[in-house]
């Protein structure tokens, strides 16, 4: 029997423009808990450490402090980064902050990583964005001894440092989510509408699982499981070692009218994604419509391949919490 395709919630910690502090605890501890009462696969948060303006509308929380609180406030759910920036981060300390927050989540992190692509961050932490591939691939390397060894030397190009041991260290292996994928292509972003070798060499070396971007039209997703999964076979991978994972994002209406869906959707999609990207591009991208056609966009993507869908919704209202699993996940994705 081929398992389920898993769906998880991105709390959406984005930097609404009435985020107080009573938002803050609604959508992080209130919604962490009301997730894993509800039945989600996972908790993930998504990453941005300044406005990006054009293509989203703000920037988020902090993910790492984030999880530290959704660590505290569930027991067993899954709890992860999806998508950190990882070359913006010094690889020791943040394995010492990976460390930890496996010990107090007890073993329920995982970690989903990224190179970014939004210049003004690299270049308000002092960082090239043109090295931020190889730094992505250097912190992998680093990350990967220091969560596992004592007394860790490494000497890279970015990073050096010598008889470094963290404590405390994961008790089983952090499980590692690379992502990447195409993007339609827009002048404020380097990325490619087509999977990058230097990408997919990271994937091969480097992740559990791959965790398919959706900021390409959805008949992408298949293209880039396939390409990325030919990538390994030629490499001497074996594909099936892969989990294949998705990060999503979309607002929900409790309708089958998918004109009166769209109607509602598009303030909320737009005040988080930005005005520089079009209404039919977001359509392209994400989980928009009635509640039947994201129900089929989220057939499609399992019959892709995709074994974890993780759904940051377009607002912070407790009912879409509710809704996506009323609507769509309980009826549709259970067994």
């Amino acid at each position: 029997m081929t398992p389920r395709m898993k769906i998880g919630f991105t709390l959406p910690t984005y930097t609404w423009p009435d985020l107080d502090q009573a938002m803050g605890r609604r959508i992080v501890k209130d919604m962490a808990r009301r997730a894993e009462a509800l039945g989600y696969d996972s908790i993930t948060v998504w990453d941005h450490l300044l406005d990006a303006p054009g293509l989203y509308g703000g920037s988020w929380l902090d993910p790492l402090t984030v999880l530290s609180c959704v660590a505290g406030a569930t027991d067993a759910i899954p709890i992860g980064t999806h998508i950190l920036v990882l070359p913006l981060r010094h690889p020791v300390l943040l394995a010492k902050e990976l460390g930890t927050l496996s010990c107090i989540s007890e073993g329920r992190l995982f970690m989903g990583v990224g190179p970014g692509w939004n210049e003004p961050e690299f270049t308000a932490m002092g960082i090239s964005m043109r090295e931020r591939g190889r730094r992505t691939d250097e912190s992998l390397d680093a990350l990967s001894r220091l969560l596992r060894e004592e007394k860790v030397s490494f000497q890279g190009r970015f990073w050096q440092f010598d008889d470094v041991t963290i404590v405390p260290r994961p008790e089983r292996p952090i499980t590692v989510w690379v992502a990447g994928g195409s993007r339609v292509p827009d002048p404020m972003s380097p990325d490619k509408p087509f999977m990058v070798r230097s990408v997919m060499d990271r994937i091969a070396r480097h992740a559990d699982v791959f965790t398919v971007r959706a900021s390409g039209k959805h008949e992408w997703v298949a293209r880039d499981i396939a390409a990325v999964r030919e990538h390994l076979r030629t490499a001497g991978r074996d594909p099936a070692t892969l989990g294949i994972a998705h990060v999503q994002a979309g607002y929900i209406v409790d309708t089958d009218d998918r004109e009166a869906a769209l109607a509602r959707q598009r303030r909320p999609m737009q005040a988080m994604m930005g005005q520089n990207r079009s209404w039919e591009h977001l359509q392209d991208c994400y989980l928009l419509g009635s509640v039947d056609d994201i129900v089929a966009k989220l057939r499609a993507l399992e019959a892709a391949g995709v074994e974890h869908v993780t759904i940051h919704p377009a607002s912070a209202e407790m009912e879409q919490l509710e809704l996506w699993m009323d609507r769509v996940i309980e009826p549709h994705f259970r067994d």
